[in-house]
C-alpha cells in the first residue's frame, strides 16, 4: 500500500461522516475543496479542470447536492438545472417515488444472486413491452447508453450475419469500441483506429445518401447489417431531422434487409414531448436504445429493446450478450417507478407544454439579438440555442453559470447550448431563468456586436 492502513482508514472515516452530514461547516468546506481538487489534479484527470465552468468563477464550485429543479454546490448556492445531466433527471431530482422504490429495495436486497430468477428485472421488460411502439418485445438490460448500443448493434449482426454499418455526421453513441465505431467525431475516434472497419457516416437529415451507400454496399456484398440514428441529434447539437427522414429511412431497411436502430438514449422517457422521440414521425424501429432517464433520475441503467423474431438468435444461447451488473434490483425498481411518474405526472405532456413555450420565448429573444443567436431549434425540451462561435457559446454558458444557471455546451460543439430540464421545471423556474438569459445575451450582444468586438480573451480552454 502506498499509506498506511491507518491514513486510509482515518480518509474513509471522514468521507464518511461527510456524506451523513445534512450541514456542513467551513472546515469542512475547506477540505473537500482541497480535496477535491487534488484528488482531480493527481488521481482523475487534470486535464478536465481546464474545461469545468465550475473552476473559473469567483470560488471553485464544488458539487454538492440536489433539491427539487436544482443543483446546490458545496457554499450552498443554488443553480437552476437547465443541463438535466444531459438527459437524466427527466423525472426531477431524486423525486420521492423514485427514492422511496429504491430504498425499499435496498432494505430488502441490494444486488442479485446472477442464479435465481430476478421478479423486478422480469417486471421490468414487461413494462418496456408495454410502453415501447409497435412490436418491440425483448429487452436486455445494462448500465450506460454506450452498452445498450454495443448490444443493438451485436444483435444486428447477429440477425442478418451482416457486419456493416451505417450512422451520421454528428452523431452520437458512445465511446465505447463499438458504439465509437458509430460515432461521429474525428477527435474521439482516431486515437483508436481501426475500429470497426465498415461503418459509414453519412450526412444527417439525407435519405438519399443513405440509400446511395446501401445500393453500393448490395451490389459489391457487403451488405449493412443495420442504419443506427438518433432520431433527434443531441451531442451534435440538438439537429432536429426533416419530417420525411425517419419515415424514408425505414422503408429503405426494409427494402435492403438491414435493420433500423434508433438510440433514444437522451431522446427517449419523454424528453422530447413523445413518450419516445420516433413516435414524432410514427417509425417503429427493429431496435430500440435506452438509458440516462431510464434509471428515474436516481440510478444507472441502458437498455436495447427488439422484436421476437431478431431476439429468436439470443434465445438458444442466452450467455452471447451478458452484464455483471446489468439488470440489477436498485435500478430496475427506480426504472419501474420512474415509469409511473413519468406516466402518473403527465411529464410527457408537460415536456412538449414546456418546450413550446420555452422555444416561443428564445425565437422571440433571436429576434433582437440575430446576429448572436443564429438559431433555436428542438422538440419538447431538448432545445438548441446556436451561436456564432464555440468561444462565445462558451463565454455564454459560464456567464449564466456564475448567474445560477446551468447549462452546458454539446461534446461536438461548445457553440450549441443544450437547454434540457428536468420535465418537472415549474413555470416560475423556467420564467426566471428565461429572465437572466435574456440579460445575459443582451449583454453579449452588445459586447461582440454592437461595439464591433468579436470576441475576448478566455480564461481556460473551451471545451468542443
Amino acid at each position: 500500500m502506498k499509506v498506511s492502513t491507518q491514513e486510509v482508514l482515518k480518509d474513509t472515516k471522514r468521507l464518511l461522516e461527510l456524506v451523513a452530514k445534512r450541514e456542513v461547516n467551513e472546515e469542512d468546506r475547506k477540505w473537500v475543496q482541497q480535496m477535491t481538487l487534488n484528488a482531480y489534479e493527481n488521481h482523475v484527470n487534470p486535464g478536465i479542470l481546464e474545461y469545468r465552468k465550475s473552476v473559473s468563477t469567483d470560488y471553485t464550485a464544488i458539487e454538492w447536492a440536489d433539491s427539487e429543479n436544482c443543483f446546490l454546490d458545496l457554499h450552498g448556492k443554488k443553480y437552476i438545472d437547465l443541463l438535466g445531466g444531459f438527459g437524466i433527471h427527466n423525472m426531477g431530482h431524486r423525486h420521492p417515488k423514485v427514492l422511496k422504490a429504491v430504498n425499499d429495495q435496498l432494505n430488502r436486497q441490494a444486488l442479485h444472486s446472477q442464479e435465481l430468477l430476478e421478479p423486478f428485472r422480469a417486471a421490468l421488460a414487461k413494462l418496456v413491452n408495454d410502453i415501447t411502439p409497435g412490436d418491440l418485445q425483448f429487452s436486455f438490460f445494462g448500465n450506460s447508453g454506450s452498452e445498450a448500443v454495443e448490444g443493438a448493434m451485436k444483435l444486428a449482426m447477429l440477425h442478418t450475419g451482416r457486419k456493416s454499418f451505417i450512422a451520421a455526421v454528428g452523431g452520437f453513441h458512445g465511446k465505447t469500441l463499438g458504439a465509437l465505431s458509430c460515432t461521429a467525431r474525428a477527435s474521439f475516434r482516431q486515437p483508436f483506429l481501426p475500429i470497426l472497419p465498415d461503418c459509414y457516416h453519412v450526412p444527417f437529415g439525407d435519405a438519399d445518401a443513405v440509400e446511395d451507400i446501401l445500393k453500393s454496399a448490395d451490389q459489391v456484398g457487403n451488405d449493412v447489417a443495420a442504419v443506427i440514428m438518433e432520431p433527434v441529434q443531441g451531442e451534435g447539437g440538438i439537429n432536429v431531422p426533416p419530417d420525411d427522414y425517419l419515415p424514408r429511412l425505414r422503408d429503405l431497411c426494409d427494402r435492403y434487409g438491414s435493420l433500423l436502430i434508433l438510440d433514444e438514449v437522451q431522446t427517449g422517457m419523454g424528453r422530447t414531448g413523445k413518450l419516445f422521440a420516433c413516435e414524432h414521425w410514427n417509425v417503429v424501429p427493429d431496435i430500440m436504445c435506452l438509458a440516462k432517464a431510464l434509471g428515474g433520475g436516481v440510478t444507472p441503467i441502458g437498455a436495447f429493446v427488439s422484436t421476437k423474431a431478431i431476439w429468436e438468435h439470443l434465445i438458444p444461447e442466452p450467455w452471447l450478450h451478458s452484464s455483471t451488473f446489468g439488470g440489477n434490483p436498485l435500478s430496475c425498481v427506480a426504472a419501474i417507478a420512474g415509469i409511473e411518474v413519468l406516466l402518473e405526472e403527465k411529464l410527457v405532456e408537460r415536456s412538449e407544454k414546456m418546450g413550446n413555450y420555452i422555444i416561443t420565448k428564445l425565437k422571440a429573444l433571436r429576434r433582437h439579438n440575430p446576429k448572436l443567436m443564429l438559431d433555436v431549434r428542438g422538440k419538447g425540451l431538448m432545445i438548441g440555442i446556436e451561436f456564432p462561435s464555440d468561444e462565445i457559446g462558451y463565454e455564454m454558458a459560464k456567464t449564466l453559470f456564475d448567474r445560477g444557471i446551468l447549462v452546458a455546451g454539446t461534446l461536438f460543439h461548445a457553440k450549441t447550448l443544450r437547454i434540457e430540464p428536468p420535465l418537472t421545471i415549474t413555470q416560475q423556474e423556467v420564467d426566471q431563468a428565461l429572465s437572466v438569459m435574456e440579460k445575459v445575451f443582451h449583454e453579449m450582444n452588445q459586447k461582440h456586436f454592437e461595439k464591433g468586438r468579436a470576441g475576448t480573451p478566455r480564461r481556460m480552454r473551451t471545451p468542443t
